[in-house]
């Protein structure tokens, strides 16, 4: 086993994490539209701008990471560790990306099934990119510092820090 070669516990709980996203995002897809609430056209528009700005956000994402892409939250031989252009605004924008564009399904669905599987999905995202940080900090020494300074997902969040030492 090479140096960039994670442990196989480790492999089999990012496929798991993986196999777990794809079957909630086939759900959110796939289920059939609801009743719940009234889809406007003002949100039919709204839901396809959302869209296109997640794919958007995504596919920069996945550019800006280069031969260091993997489908699996774990950092490949070439993963090298991006601070720049949208890693510079949040950690994971891929998983923002893909968020944005779970919650526009979600939105015009009218199922209240389907919003329920997002935030399955919401929850999932969460712990994956949590785990996935566990593996970034061992593998990039600087990372802790950069996870500090730069919110998880939304842009413009950070962990608020009392200015009164604990009690």
């Amino acid at each position: 086993m090479n140096a960039h070669e994670p442990p196989p516990r480790d492999v089999r709980i990012a496929w798991a994490f993986v196999a777990a996203q794809f079957v909630l995002l086939g759900l959110l897809v796939l289920l059939p539209l609801g009743n719940d609430w009234l889809r406007p056209t003002w949100l039919v528009v709204v839901v396809i701008a959302a869209i296109l700005v997640g794919l958007a956000v995504m596919g920069v994402g996945g550019t800006l990471l280069g031969r260091g892409l993997s489908a699996a939250p774990l950092p490949n031989a070439h993963a090298e560790l991006r601070t720049g252009g949208l890693y510079r605004v949040v950690r994971h924008p891929i998983y923002t990306g893909l968020l944005i564009v779970g919650a526009a399904v979600a939105a015009v669905s009218g199922s209240l099934v389907r919003l329920g599987v997002y935030v399955l999905l919401v929850l999932l995202i969460n712990a994956k990119a949590r785990w996935e940080e566990g593996q970034l900090r061992r593998r990039f020494p600087g990372y802790g510092a950069y996870a500090e300074r730069t919110p998880r997902f939304v842009p413009g969040t950070r962990r608020r820090r009392s200015a009164e030492p604990p009690r």
